[in-house]
């Protein structure tokens, strides 16, 4: 399948494979320094050549960020709501093209780019409305005359660090919220997919300048992890919400902490399906595969391990093994392939090293592994995804592995699979299959799963805008898109107001003069 992706470039704002820069607008071809070309993991050709962000650029990004934020924090939060209204409907007219750039780019399947940019647009339709509801609470003072209540403004910037499993998502969840709580945004994206993080700058821009948004209000700086550093020890930084793997998130925690600033950390999943004799085994089958293997096992809510019972392990490992037979692992932009490309070579390297580990460990592999090669893999970036029976307290079971890898073990009773599930050092996303209704309301209680998120009858991937998501343990515990998360990208200031002729002090102390 052969692939021309300039038009799509071209239809999102992008008119040459060799203009995009670090901000995201065109840039001299006479400047060479810290030009990167970028190739995609489908076909590995390069697509474009970028130029990434110095120091310089940095600095510049930030005092325009300062001065966009004087006046946007002003602006009234339903006007600021507007704004996104229309970058979400901006969104819904190219959600076609930024669908297949996110595919190409990154490696997800087609289906999963459009899912990716809807993800987008429905957290968009979800600020619109939090615009309207950035709600306080009133109290009863204990002191006659008296009105005490509490209220929420806007922290300053935010800088967001975004991983290339969900180049454009999870920043369209940090950027919506964090726009209509009156702050501004510095985005550093992946230097793995840039692309995308430009075409989204350049759809953001056209609605900005329809509305007269100041300069500066989002920022986008291309870069690799030097920028990322910038943003985790610079104090003008409110808020720094970083995504991607525990280690990276641990330096940017330490980082942030030491200057007593605020982090949104959302970090690596080992994810579990606890599979019971009383679960509906077809259901659980089509969960189990497609947490496995969508995004070619690089999602943070992946499914890693199989909790299964033993009454049923053998007749739910035959069915996984016959579901993998029939998966089609090709170019993603292609709407019949299950499976496409890991993101890089490196990616390939981890995954077979993973699966020396699981072996050299006593696993045994049901569905083996591999590089795929010949005429449509050329990229060198192909892998099948592959099932070994494994134990829980493998060391290598206990990391987690971005690839198609998926784990199986046995439990007898539903106390021993919670614990089981609960054992490793994540936290982020967990399920059971089960009809039983105690079952699942044991999984669910404060001795259950342990996780950010906790599902019953559904997978561990695929999580909805509208509840708070993030994990617990080496997961971070940071909590984005939904519910109360907005209250991340705030500060809470509380307010007393004395009406009276007279100063009355709290707790009754007596201070006469």
């Amino acid at each position: 399948m052969q692939i021309d992706i300039l038009p799509v470039l071209q239809a999102l704002g992008i008119q040459s494979v060799n203009e995009a820069s670090s901000t995201g607008k065109a840039w001299n071809s006479n400047d060479q320094q810290n030009v990167q070309v970028i190739f995609s993991p489908v076909d590995g050709k390069g697509i474009a050549s970028v130029r990434f962000a110095n120091s310089a650029d940095y600095e510049n990004t930030v005092l325009k960020a300062e001065d966009a934020f004087r006046a946007w924090r002003t602006w009234p939060a339903p006007k600021r709501g507007e704004v996104i209204r229309q970058l979400g409907d901006a969104l819904r007219q190219h959600k076609t093209d930024l669908g297949k750039l996110v595919s190409y780019e990154m490696g997800k399947s087609l289906q999963e780019g459009y899912g990716e940019v809807q993800e987008m647009i429905d957290i968009c339709d979800f600020s619109v409305g939090l615009s309207r509801q950035l709600y306080g609470l009133t109290m009863h003072s204990e002191r006659p005359a008296h009105r005490m209540y509490e209220q929420w403004h806007p922290l300053g910037i935010v800088g967001i660090i975004s991983a290339f499993n969900f180049p454009v998502a999870v920043w369209a969840w940090n950027m919506a919220i964090a726009l209509v709580c009156g702050d501004v945004c510095i985005w550093k994206p992946s230097e793995k997919t840039p692309l995308t993080a430009i075409a989204c700058q350049r759809i953001l821009q056209k609605v900005f300048e329809a509305n007269d948004v100041p300069e500066g209000v989002s920022c986008l700086l291309l870069g690799d992890r030097s920028i990322g550093e910038l943003l985790s020890h610079d104090k003008r930084i409110g808020l720094v919400s970083a995504t991607g793997s525990t280690r990276m998130g641990k330096a940017v925690g330490a980082a942030v902490g030491a200057r007593l600033g605020r982090s949104l950390l959302e970090l690596g999943g080992n994810n579990a399906i606890i599979i019971s004799k009383d679960a509906d085994l077809e259901m659980s089958l089509v969960g189990a595969v497609f947490g496995a293997v969508g995004t070619a096992g690089q999602r943070c809510t992946s499914t890693r391990r199989l909790i299964i019972h033993e009454s049923v392990y053998d007749t739910f490992r035959d069915k996984l093994v016959n579901a993998y037979r029939q998966l089609k692992i090709g170019n993603p932009l292609d709407e019949n392939m299950h499976v496409g490309p890991l993101i890089d070579i490196d990616a390939v390297k981890a995954y077979l090293s993973s699966i020396e580990k699981c072996k050299a460990e006593g696993g045994n592999f049901v569905v083996e592994g591999g590089v795929l090669e010949g005429e449509g893999y050329e990229s060198g970036c192909y892998v099948k995804p592959c099932i070994a029976e494994a134990k829980n307290e493998f060391e290598i079971v206990q990391h987690e592995t971005f690839a198609p890898i998926l784990y199986l073990m046995k439990y007898k009773t539903l106390d021993d699979a919670i614990a089981m599930q609960n054992a490793v050092p994540q936290g982020l996303s967990s399920a059971i299959m089960t009809l039983n209704l105690r079952e699942a309301e044991q999984f669910l209680s404060s001795a259950g799963s342990d996780c950010g998120i906790a599902n019953v009858n559904i997978g561990t991937s695929g999580a909805e805008i509208g509840g708070a998501f993030g994990g617990e343990k080496e997961t971070g515990g940071g909590r984005e898109s939904g519910s109360d998360a907005w209250k991340a990208y705030m500060r809470r200031q509380t307010n007393t107001i004395n009406y009276s002729d007279k100063l009355p002090l709290a707790q009754g102390i007596k201070f006469d003069l």
